[in-house]
């Protein structure tokens, strides 16, 4: 960086994420390698890009089974990947790694969403962007989409949604939007919600309560969504107006938290008021003892993460309810 430059220093540091300078340059710090998509040695899963936003240029990753039968009709899962809304995309290898170990291990077909990201397209491009996402997978629940995978192998009758920490955020506002919106012939039976970025002006459970972390707690979300009301803005609060939760139009929900991730006791909350809220379904909660946040990404081998994964599957492939 040129230091005599009065417009490359940094205007906003969110380290270890992303800095933005004076001048406007994003400087992504992480989550910035991609990878192509194949068919998988290891899993034996296959792979390919389907843009489905061509008006932004946006794509989304398919994954199937090698070994699914031409008309086999799987669960599928609609995946949207987590980074604060900052980093990361559904091209890096994290998230192509997961979804390859997780299609093969619930013997489902996935497509894993790529949307625009803070700060350069604020909130709520990326909800908005997953909703197209959305509609675009609901275009072949007739056999005739523009993508054979899905009209060949999609069951639309067994539809989920998954992501991760600001992906679990988004997966919960799309099946609320699924409550209001129906689709005709697109089913989402559940949503599963891996340590959901959810905040609140009011500490809950043993949340922090020192000032400064919730400061920049914050300060992390009005960078992301500078058009919002605050930290109860339903958007990253879903449990300031409890009514809002009985609309959610699926039918299961299963909530991942872990012990030592500072967002864990939120997770709790949203499963306790999911629960009072009036909603239909059934909710169910697993805390992972002594692991952080998105442990599972980044030591996917360990016995937590197994035994999550193992969940998960068992999740997709229960019988409806």
């Amino acid at each position: 960086m040129d230091s005599t430059n009065p417009s490359s220093e940094v205007a906003h540091d969110f380290s270890p994420l992303l800095k933005v300078h004076k001048d406007g340059k994003v400087e992504r710090l992480m989550g910035t390698d991609i990878v192509p998509p194949s068919l998988d040695p290891k899993t034996n899963v296959d792979s390919k890009d389907v843009v489905y936003s061509p008006e932004h240029n946006l794509s989304a990753r398919l994954y199937l089974p090698k070994n699914t039968n031409q008309n086999q009709k799987l669960p599928l899962l609609v995946y949207f990947h987590g980074g604060g809304f900052f980093i990361e995309t559904a091209f890096s290898p994290t998230y192509h790694n997961y979804l390859n170990d997780l299609v093969s291990e619930a013997n489902i077909i996935a497509v894993s969403v790529d949307y625009r990201r803070a700060p350069e397209h604020p909130l709520p491009i990326a909800y908005e962007d997953s909703w197209d996402a959305v509609k675009w997978v609901a275009s072949h629940v007739d056999g005739n989409g523009p993508e054979d995978w899905l009209n060949r192998n999609a069951d639309f009758q067994r539809v989920f949604y998954s992501g991760d920490s600001a992906g679990a955020n988004i997966a919960h506002h799309m099946a609320i939007r699924n409550g209001g919106e129906i689709i005709d012939g697109f089913n989402v039976v559940g949503i599963v919600l891996i340590h959901p970025y959810f905040w609140g002006v009011e500490p809950v459970g043993s949340e922090p309560t020192d000032v400064k972390i919730r400061a920049g707690t914050e300060r992390f979300w009005l960078f992301a969504c500078p058009s919002t009301s605050g930290l109860d803005d339903p958007w990253v609060n879903p449990c300031a107006d409890g009514s809002s939760l009985a609309s959610l139009g699926c039918a299961r929900v299963l909530v991942f938290a872990a012990e030592k991730d500072f967002l864990c006791p939120r997770g709790w909350f949203y499963y306790e008021k999911l629960k009072e809220s009036g909603w239909g379904g059934h909710v169910e909660i697993v805390e992972s003892k002594g692991e952080q946040h998105v442990f599972h990404l980044f030591n996917p081998t360990c016995e937590n993460a197994g035994s999550m994964l193992k969940k998960i599957c068992s999740f997709f492939n229960q019988d409806k309810p």
